[in-house]
């Protein structure tokens, strides 16, 4: 990312007027109200914080790296005294008491929360149409989905609404919206970053992400949330190397894992092209390509939607109606908790619920989630041994491009294989990246998905960056 680039040296040095690039952001999520991005917008929170960090600037006191950037959060990551409802009516009027670790770094880091992105109900969907706020669009084509779940931070980014998002990622929820609408989206390694904050879901899979249009931006976001914290026992004590220093580097010597199961023939042409152009470049750069196979892929899907369903069957134990948000009138006790539970939840949730409630009841849990704890050993094993021989992996993000809205509402299996390309990362604990390849002529970005090993996330920003810049030259016509 280059000086000009970046907003905090611009802002820095007098050449970023924050206040009117707050006020810009605000008009765009009015002007792009349509597509429902933002379930909460903070106009005037947003305004003051500006406002402080312009007087701090020029009093010229030190201020921290996001100081000019402008942050979305998805709405299942907690922001102390504001609303937390990650998409559902069963958490309709609660506020979070605490912030989220990775909220606590971007307010200490001086970034200014612009407001809450919609999302699936409880992060559980592959299109942000499961909400309670209603379905997220697509700013490409407002036919087509956003992809999801964190499809109102891609929306958000890719609008201009915000320089940077917070999504979560627990099956691929950072990196598909990401592709279908043509931003830089990066799944962590489990334990890069902190939970503390981030409603559960599948507590064994997910991570909080970021999103931005620039690797750059993305490398910035994820120096600040990353690192130890000893409020989340997942988070892992791993030093957190710099990321911009990985930036505006070569890939000459780089081994380039292509594994064949991520391009088989129901991957769309376009897509399938673009990526394989892609390698072409880096082949050229003097990368090598290296042909492999990772045969328990074709397990990964249905590995984990056990899991993940098990996870949600019990972290979802807990929205009851008696402690906290949606609370149904009822004359007793147990009618009560029974009329919360149904009218609270979406059919998605109550879905997954029944699902993951069934395989760990008695006479199922051996047949089924021990059995998917089995499989996701194995795959982890399998992607690892692959790391032994090559630094990254490059596959597509996603088989298709984005889909109609309704299109696969009503039938779960096919949402569930949108997710097929995605969730092998999650099972195995790698990082991960979606790169959108711009090309004209063709409505949509091609998602480029990067895999690297456990806390290597400057090998995906490397990596990332230079095809990022080679691919730009390469379509203005300047390389």
């Amino acid at each position: 990312m280059t000086a000009q680039d970046d907003k905090h040296q611009r802002f820095l040095h007098g050449e970023l007027d924050l206040n009117k690039a707050v006020r810009h952001a605000l008009e765009r999520i009015r002007q792009f109200s349509h597509f429902n991005a933002f379930v909460r917008v903070f106009a005037e929170e947003a305004i003051e914080q500006a406002r402080m960090l312009q007087r701090r600037r020029d009093r010229g006191e030190s201020l921290g790296p996001l100081a000019g950037y402008i942050v979305a959060l998805k709405d299942n990551i907690a922001y102390r005294h504001h609303p937390l409802t990650c998409g559902s009516k069963i958490l309709q009027q609660y506020q979070s008491p605490f912030h989220a670790t990775a909220v606590q770094r971007i307010l200490q880091a001086d970034g200014i929360i612009i407001g809450q992105t919609n999302m699936d109900e409880f992060a559980m969907g592959s299109s942000s149409e499961t909400s309670y706020f209603g379905a997220v669009k697509n700013p490409l084509n407002p036919d087509d989905v956003a992809g999801g779940s964190s499809g109102g931070s891609a929306v958000a980014v890719a609008t201009g609404m915000a320089d940077l998002a917070l999504g979560s990622d627990t099956g691929g929820s950072v990196r598909q919206p990401a592709a279908f609408c043509g931003v830089v989206g990066v799944k962590p390694t489990y334990g890069r970053v902190s939970r503390y904050g981030l409603v559960a879901f599948a507590s064994s899979l997910e991570q909080i992400g970021p999103m931005a249009q620039r690797v750059g931006e993305v490398a910035k976001l994820l120096q600040v949330i990353a690192g130890a914290d000893s409020r989340d026992a997942t988070c892992a004590n791993q030093p957190v190397p710099d990321y911009s220093r990985w930036l505006n580097r070569d890939v000459k010597g780089l081994r380039i894992g292509v594994p064949k199961e991520y391009f088989h023939p129901r991957v769309e042409p376009a897509i399938r092209d673009g990526v394989e152009r892609a390698l072409q470049l880096l082949e050229h750069a003097g990368a090598e390509l290296v042909s492999i196979s990772l045969p328990f892929t074709r397990y990964a899907v249905a590995t984990y939607y056990v899991i993940a369903s098990a996870e949600a069957s019990s972290n979802l134990a807990r929205f009851d109606g008696v402690r906290y948000g949606f609370r149904a009138p009822a004359s007793d006790p147990e009618t009560m908790f029974r009329k919360t539970r149904s009218l609270g939840f979406g059919a998605e949730v109550k879905r997954r619920i029944m699902l993951g409630t069934y395989v760990l009841s008695a006479g199922y849990y051996r047949a089924y989630y021990q059995k998917a704890r089995k499989v996701q050993r194995l795959i982890q094993q399998e992607y690892l041994r692959a790391f032994e021989g090559v630094d990254v992996l490059v596959t597509p993000t996603t088989p298709t491009f984005p889909f109609r809205l309704g299109e696969k509402l009503h039938q779960p299996l096919q949402m569930y294989l949108s997710d097929a390309f995605t969730v092998p990362a999650n099972l195995a604990g790698i990082c991960a990246m979606n790169l959108p390849l711009r090309e004209s002529g063709l409505e949509f970005a091609v998602g480029l998905q990067l895999m690297a090993p456990p806390f290597r996330e400057e090998l995906l920003f490397q990596v990332g960056d230079f095809v990022e810049r080679e691919w730009s030259q390469k379509e203005s016509g300047t390389s």
